[in-house]
């Protein structure tokens, strides 16, 4: 069923167990730590780890590493190639954490019941917040993470499986980008795969440029990619599904290039901070992302692309008091502002949703 239908449910008390360190680890937030643990066990890579667990790349990274700081002892290791995984102490700690749930969530299950009979007769039904599969973007990361009163769920998902989700009704809202230079038949021919006209709206929100993240002064002068394929230099790609990937396959088949001719072409994260961290911890010499990322971890940057972000939805979920919401949101001053302060972007007017096929213009 659609978020523009009325959906409510029932506000379910649940009894929960934390971890607690003492003063071994302080005010660290033991809940997150353990979030991210388990989502990279799963995914194997920390950017879609930190993506489950709801934070920013740079968040997750540094929360790990203070914890192994106060620990004196890793809990990830990062693997060229291979991406991140956990250590011996992190998989044990997740092992433990599972089994200690699983045993106390028997135990909790008659005080869980007794807890909602207390509180039936006060709780309240609270309306589903709008489920937003989106690209990722740092701005819209950024926003999510520090802004208050966020009135809907967002998961980061590749452009092209976010639309494909559109029509599987497993999103409300789906947030993606295309290149400026693209021509009216080359939007229309992709995104008519997933998106009617008589069903979908869109809102182009900001352009943002994306294009080479290389160490800090060029070192190796890099211009294109084909600079990085001529010289054997290392890269480090986007996940396949994305956006990003499908521009970096753009241009390499623009320069005559085969995949296998950039060394470490099958190297995958999945947000542009982890390219950008990539970079910078020496594990490649090149990556494709946002500015914003390059300029967050002092890396140099070589523009390329300009393109362009939006939301598509239905229809019937831009007319819907939550619809109206989100897009009220997006459209005001304090997400602008943000725009504005980053490297690398520029809000677009405000205007209303429209046609898709209009989305460029």
């Amino acid at each position: 069923m659609s978020s523009s239908a009325t959906r409510n449910h029932g506000v379910a008390p649940r009894l929960r167990w934390s971890w607690d360190f003492g003063p071994l680890l302080g005010d660290i937030d033991t809940s997150r730590l353990l979030a991210v643990l388990t989502a990279l066990g799963e995914v194997g890579a920390l950017g879609a780890a930190a993506a489950s667990a709801g934070m920013s790349y740079r968040s997750a990274w540094g929360l790990l590493r203070r914890c192994e700081e106060a620990l004196g002892v890793a809990l990830v290791v990062m693997e060229r190639g291979r991406g991140t995984r956990l250590s011996e102490l992190g998989e044990s700690i997740v092992q433990l954490d599972a089994a200690a749930r699983l045993t106390l969530g028997v135990a909790h299950a008659p005080w869980e019941r007794r807890l909602r009979d207390l509180l039936a007769p006060v709780v309240r039904a609270v309306p589903e917040r709008l489920r937003v599969a989106a690209s990722h973007d740092l701005a819209l990361a950024d926003w999510i993470e520090h802004g208050r009163g966020i009135s809907f769920d967002l998961f980061w998902r590749g452009s092209d499986e976010a639309l494909a989700g559109l029509g599987r009704d497993e999103c409300d809202i789906v947030g993606f980008h295309v290149p400026e230079a693209w021509a009216v038949d080359q939007l229309v021919g992709s995104l008519g795969r997933w998106l009617k006209p008589s069903v979908h709206v869109c809102l182009p929100l900001m352009r943002r440029c994306q294009g080479l993240i290389v160490a800090r002064g060029n070192p190796h002068r890099l211009a294109s990619l084909a600079d990085a394929s001529r010289r054997g230099l290392r890269m480090v790609n986007r996940q396949r599904g994305s956006g990003t990937r499908s521009l970096i396959d753009q241009l390499l088949a623009a320069n005559g290039l085969q995949p296998e001719s950039l060394d470490g072409y099958a190297h995958e994260e999945f947000t542009h901070e982890a390219i950008a961290a990539t970079v910078a911890a020496g594990q490649a010499d090149v990556g494709f992302g946002i500015e914003a990322a390059a300029m967050r971890y002092d890396l140099g940057f070589v523009p390329l692309v300009w393109e362009r972000y939006g939301f598509v939805m239905r229809k019937t979920t831009a007319a819907s008091v939550e619809g109206k919401t989100f897009l009220a949101r997006l459209s005001g001053n304090t997400f602008r502002q943000r725009l504005i302060a980053m490297p690398g972007y520029e809000p677009l007017p405000v205007r209303a949703p429209g046609a898709w096929a209009e989305f460029l213009a």
